[in-house]
């Protein structure tokens, strides 16, 4: 087998060269330096342990957090020709046995395991009775170790003292999110000798960022799904009630979709997560339980039905859209009644750990409400510079210096934005917008003095102790229990405010706190004007901010959401032609057939970008399939000739 790492990446995966941030990791762990390598999800971390696997006289052990995981892993491995193995509980005696007869043989280069199994003793001496030693011990994943990571797990904490026993062993963590926090938290509990510390660029340019208010959460997903459709898509949910229930609904309306919780069997999870897996279902809709570690590369949107509790947790699950590299899209859909939803499963925790959970959620807050390009905040929560693709978007002074909370500026200043080179991290230039602020051009400053004037003035009537639902629900006349109770039907603000609609209010609201005018407070999220809102008020003065708010003609102002599709990335999607299109679903037909007939997901095969630039290009000769990216030695001798009579027409 070639050893060197350029021709193992092109005879082994069929890629010609190393995506940014792969040569350098590669190299250090082939050095033998033990590193911790945080690469956005999608970014290609697999092959950064696998690599060196096959250089390796030994066997790389991989700590993998899911059995999902690893048998994706593994398949996908054994389909281009890599001896790799898994020890877990899906494998009968016999399996159990022929794998550690190969590990203990040396014939398996890389064994996955989760962390529980690592620490056991059976693990341990099977590892020590290999006739090959352990040469690289690899930590997917890696910020479960970390407590102030989105996803501790206890369990890591035992890798440690595996690493102590075999301690000529390199060491690779891996990991999409983490601040500089949670990267040394990282180094300091797996015990890293020196570690070189590599931050690839967060940014995944083919993914579109949309975060829309939640006004018809079930019609908004039923008009994007409708705008996606056949396309393999993630629905996360907040509870397994709104699972079910939103699983239920698009079943009913023709979509395919199924659901997946902890309250479903072993079985049902399984099942359900293999056919999205195989592309037999749609659209999954989930829990946070679902995703970790999913390799699924055609996923082309992530839809999150309420706000995520960290923008780790959110950076992590939208990256499982558009692994391949094709235009995919990320849609948030925020509510402010989210928060108290969230907040709700702080109150178990003790008071450090909830400290820490509210400064992550406050962070996510910010980016919901920002006003501003959503990828350079969310660039920039990880330490990283960005300029976006369009400008002419205008911003006051009270928007600019008060676009961020406290608690989300102490978070940035606790990321870094250089990788250990002390590199400018990348950025992304590309024409087409990246978000739906920068879509729109950029939100509009308008007048809302008034309007402004009037919630300030509210939230004054009312002691400064009530939420931005109760404030609006005054200013709309409401005459519900609540408003009676505290006699607020009474007050002079009562009724004031009809002239824009509900929806509108919560917009304004946004922008009120996105600008420093107010700030919620405590678990209710209890209104309070800020001093920079009592300066405005007391002196009168004009206050325009970017609000999504159509003050037209209309009696009354409502929430003005984008209609125009957004301009994706068109790099490497298929040229418009019939011919080529035609050519793309022949050969996707095949791909099917021929993973059906193997019970494998199709994009063990080919992904999507593989078939995509085979219709492009249409080669003629196994030299050209080569050529093409995702199309190594094994695949071309082994496909080849199906896929040049496909493109003959034969």
């Amino acid at each position: 087998m070639a050893k060197t790492p350029e021709q193992i990446l092109k005879s082994v995966f069929g890629y010609s060269k190393f995506r940014p941030g792969q040569k350098e990791i590669i190299q250090n762990i082939l050095e033998g330096r033990d590193t911790l390598a945080v690469m956005p999800t999608g970014g290609g971390k697999s092959l950064c342990y696998q690599i060196p696997a096959l250089i390796f006289d030994g066997i790389t052990v991989v700590v993998s957090p899911l059995i999902s995981l690893m048998q994706d892993q593994v398949g996908a491995l054994l389909e281009n020709g890599v001896s790799a193995a898994f020890l877990n509980s899906t494998l009968n005696l016999d399996e159990y046995k022929k794998t550690v007869r190969d590990i203990k043989s040396g014939g398996a280069k890389l064994l996955y395991l989760s962390p529980e199994a690592l620490a056991t003793e059976r693990v341990k001496s099977i590892l020590r009775e290999a006739d090959v030693p352990v040469s690289c011990v690899t930590i997917d994943e890696a910020h479960c170790i970390s407590e102030w990571g989105h996803d501790f797990r206890p369990d890591y904490m035992e890798i440690a003292a595996f690493r102590n026993e075999f301690k000529d062993a390199v060491c690779l963590a891996l990991t999409a999110t983490a601040t500089k926090q949670v990267q040394a938290d990282i180094v300091r509990n797996l015990k890293l000798k020196k570690p070189a510390v590599l931050v690839s660029s967060f940014n995944r340019a083919n993914i579109f960022l949309n975060v829309q208010p939640r006004t018809d959460g079930l019609g908004q997903i039923v008009e994007f799904l409708q705008e996606h459709k056949e396309q393999s898509g993630i629905i996360y949910c907040l509870s397994r009630k709104e699972v079910d229930s939103i699983t239920q609904e698009l079943q009913e309306r023709g979509f395919s979709a199924m659901s997946y919780h902890a309250g479903l069997s072993d079985e049902e999870r399984a099942d359900h997560q293999n056919k999205f897996i195989k592309s037999q279902v749609d659209v999954i809709v989930a829990t946070v339980a679902f995703g970790m570690g999913i390799n699924k590369p055609d996923v082309r949107f992530v839809i999150h039905y309420a706000l995520p509790k960290s923008i780790e947790e959110y950076y992590q699950e939208i990256g499982r859209a558009g692994r391949d590299g094709l235009a995919s899209e990320a849609l948030l859909l925020y509510s402010a009644g989210d928060i108290h939803r969230i907040r709700f499963f702080f109150k178990d925790k003790s008071d450090d750990e909830s400290f820490k959970a509210e400064k992550l959620l406050q962070a996510m807050i910010d980016y919901a409400q920002c006003r501003t390009c959503r990828r350079k905040f969310l660039l920039n929560y990880f330490g990283e510079e960005y300029t976006p693709p369009t400008d002419g978007r205008v911003l006051n002074r009270v928007f600019e210096e008060n676009s961020l909370s406290s608690e989300s500026t102490d978070a940035l200043r606790t990321t870094q934005g250089q990788d250990a080179r002390g590199e400018k991290a990348l950025q992304d230039q590309d024409a087409a917008p990246c978000c739906d602020i920068c879509e729109s051009g950029g939100l509009p400053l308008k007048d809302v003095t008034v309007p402004a004037q009037k919630f300030l003035s509210c939230v004054y009537r009312v002691d400064q102790r009530f939420g931005a639902a109760h404030i609006i629900d005054i200013l709309l006349g409401s005459r519900n229990e609540k408003i009676k109770k505290f006699n607020h039907n009474f007050l002079s603000t009562w009724g004031i405010g009809t002239e824009l609609s509900k929806q509108a209010w919560f917009e304004l609201c946004d922008a009120m706190q996105n600008a420093g005018l107010i700030e919620r407070v405590g678990e209710w999220n209890i209104v309070k004007v800020t001093s920079l809102g009592r300066e405005f008020l007391q002196n009168r003065d004009k206050i325009e901010l970017p609000v999504r708010i159509d003050f037209g003609s209309q009696k009354k102002a409502e929430l003005a959401l984008p209609k125009k599709k957004a301009v994706l990335h068109k790099k490497t999607e298929l040229k418009d032609d019939a011919a080529t299109q035609a050519l793309f679903d022949r050969l996707k037909a095949w791909r099917k057939k021929f993973a059906e007939e193997e019970n494998v997901p199709p994009y063990f095969i080919f992904n999507d970008k593989t078939l995509v630039e085979i219709a492009n290009q249409k080669p003629s000769s196994r030299s050209g399939l080569l050529s093409i990216s995702g199309i190594g030695e094994l695949k071309a001798k082994k496909f080849g000739d199906d896929i040049l009579r496909i493109i003959d027409g034969a």
